[in-house]
């Protein structure tokens, strides 16, 4: 009997203490599973706000932009690549009298290296401008230096054709007046004629354009003066119009002022 009752004891003792190392092992992986990894937070920059001034026609203005966006260098590239860029590039002689044509024919070699010369220096002013890194200010940039080498190749035949019109010929801008200008005087004067008539429709008293071409046309230089004519105001203003330039329009503008956060003008009355 004493045998059966330790027997029962030692079993009971035995169930108790497997129970109790099993309940370790349940409350670790609980522990586990509640333990979920946090989510990476999501980092926003926020804008580093610096300040542009630039000049339009009539304002002075005070850009604000991100410089985490653009730097001030890039901004001032491409004011210039906008707004101080936007005239002629190259300074040619105007040639409108007798006087004009001979000193171009005199200085013809001196005319084109300093063309040459202008080329240049615009050429490297315009790849080198480091303009905002956007698509569309990309696009003016290269615009810009197709229009440059346009011009430099029309303004070089132009200057050329005062002293040898035959250099028309070589290419097919503005036909008629190359033509014109390598044939027969008769041919030439018929033409001239026409853009004389032509010009005085434009202007604000025609009468005078037509009676100073009967007035050339009866002078000893006539010939000089039907090529200054047929050149400057007949080839020189068909080619010019021929040149691919850049729209620098309300979109130009628009794309500018979009670079800023704000901006801030004072401007005097028109």
């Amino acid at each position: 009997m004493r045998i059966a009752i330790i027997s029962i004891l030692l079993l009971s003792f035995l169930s108790c203490k497997k129970e109790n190392q099993s309940t370790p092992s349940i409350t670790s992986m609980d522990t586990i599973q509640g333990s979920a990894p946090k989510a990476d937070t999501v980092t926003t920059i926020q804008p580093k706000q610096e300040i542009f001034n630039f000049g339009t026609e009539l304002c002075d203005n005070k850009g604000y932009f991100d410089s985490n966006k653009y730097s001030k260098k890039e901004l001032e590239d491409t004011y210039k690549l906008w707004f101080e860029l936007s005239g002629s590039l190259l300074d040619t002689p105007f040639v409108n009298n007798l006087k004009d044509l001979h000193e171009i024919r005199n200085n013809k070699d001196q005319v084109l290296a300093k063309l040459d010369k202008d080329f240049g220096e615009k050429k490297a002013q315009i790849m080198n401008l480091k303009v905002v890194n956007i698509p569309y200010w990309k696009d003016i940039q290269k615009k810009s230096y197709e229009e440059l080498v346009q011009s430099y190749e029309m303004e070089k035949i132009q200057i050329i054709a005062y002293s040898d019109p035959s250099i028309l010929l070589k290419n097919n801008t503005c036909p008629n007046f190359s033509k014109a200008l390598n044939s027969t005087d008769e041919q030439m004067f018929s033409e001239w004629k026409k853009l004389r008539e032509s010009m005085s429709k434009n202007n604000s008293d025609p009468q005078r354009i037509i009676n100073q071409f009967n007035e050339q046309l009866n002078s000893a230089d006539k010939r000089d003066y039907a090529i200054i004519d047929l050149i400057t105001f007949g080839w020189g203003n068909c080619a010019n119009n021929k040149v691919h330039r850049v729209s620098r329009d309300e979109k130009m503008n628009n794309e500018f002022n979009a670079l800023f956060i704000k901006i801030d003008s004072e401007c005097d009355e028109p």
